[in-house]
C-alpha cells in the first residue's frame, strides 16, 4: 500500500519505507529510522531540520 502524507509522525510510525520527494523527484528513500535519524541527502536534512529535531535528525550547526 502507498500512502502520501505530510504528517511526518504518522509516516514514521506506520511505514516500512519512506520516500522523500521534492518537486516530483525522489530525493531519498529508506526505512523510517534511517530517514529520520541519519538522512543522507542535504534536502532531506534541511526539511527535517524545520521540525527542530522533534522527528529525528537534528544538527546543532
Amino acid at each position: 500500500m502507498i500512502i502520501v502524507t505530510h504528517e511526518l509522525n504518522f509516516a514514521k510510525n506506520v511505514s516500512n519505507r519512506i520516500i522523500f520527494m521534492d518537486q516530483g523527484k525522489i530525493i531519498e528513500e529508506g526505512v523510517p529510522d534511517t530517514i529520520f535519524n541519519t538522512p543522507q541527502e542535504e534536502r532531506t536534512k534541511k526539511f527535517l531540520k524545520m521540525f527542530d529535531g522533534n522527528l529525528g535528525y537534528h544538527n546543532e550547526n
